[in-house]
């Protein structure tokens, strides 16, 4: 039986395809594999500095989470969602992160909000040095903070689902300086909403957020892709 100084000194080691899947949708998130890009293993694997088995197993990972699409021929692909799937899954999230806000205003520690409220001020000076994905990863912690204090494990669960779909998507919204810089003033509003404790105003301004992130995503989708309907 293992003393208490041997269980301290006990590494918490991931395995290696965990760590492989987070590269890649992070990659997949700031689109560096675009969307209906085929994944090919023989370069990824020299990229990542990993050999095809943690790659492959890390495709499972990705497939299970709908972002990567696995095919007996083609081999693994970033998923490209439509036009009417970026509709539908926004929406839907704007109504989980509603009712999360919501709860999450009413039920949030002091600690809680400590912490939001620190990560707010990183988010802010990321967003000061045009730091894109610094903010976008600070931005999305925020989210999920928010979401965890709503303390209701089936809305975290299907929030999570959800979220993963679209993160690609929130941080292109960000690409315009002008929604970007409204986004943010919208998280101010969010924060003082969660400190005052209402539920109402902080649900309302959550769906709209997410409805603004929606049209901005739409605004420029040709862009994005113009086969895409």
């Amino acid at each position: 039986m293992q003393n208490a100084v041997e269980q301290s000194l006990e590494i918490d080691r991931r395995p290696l395809h965990e760590e492989v899947a987070d590269r890649l949708r992070a990659m997949i998130t700031e689109g560096l594999l675009a969307p209906g890009a085929r994944l090919n293993e023989r370069v990824l694997c020299e990229r990542l500095r990993v050999s095809r088995t943690p790659l492959r197993e890390a495709f499972k990972v990705l497939a299970a989470e709908r972002l990567v699409e696995l095919s007996p021929n083609r081999g693994a692909s970033v998923v490209a969602l439509s036009r009417s799937d970026v509709d539908q899954l926004f929406e839907l999230m704007g109504a989980l992160e509603g009712l999360a806000g919501k709860l999450a205003a009413e039920r949030r520690t002091e600690g809680e909000l400590a912490e939001i409220r620190a990560l707010h001020f990183e988010m802010l000076a990321a967003h000061a040095r045009r730091d894109l994905p610094a903010y976008y990863d600070l931005n999305r912690r925020i989210h999920v903070a928010i979401s965890r204090c709503a303390r209701n494990d089936m809305l975290a669960e299907t929030y999570d689902s959800v979220n993963t779909r679209i993160q690609n998507l929130r941080f292109r919204s960000n690409f315009n300086q002008d929604k970007w810089n409204h986004a943010v003033r919208e998280h101010q509003q969010m924060l003082e909403a969660l400190e005052t404790g209402n539920g109402s105003a902080l649900r309302a301004l959550l769906e709209t957020h997410l409805r603004n992130k929606r049209d901005a995503v739409l605004e420029q989708w040709p862009a994005i892709d113009p086969a895409a309907t």
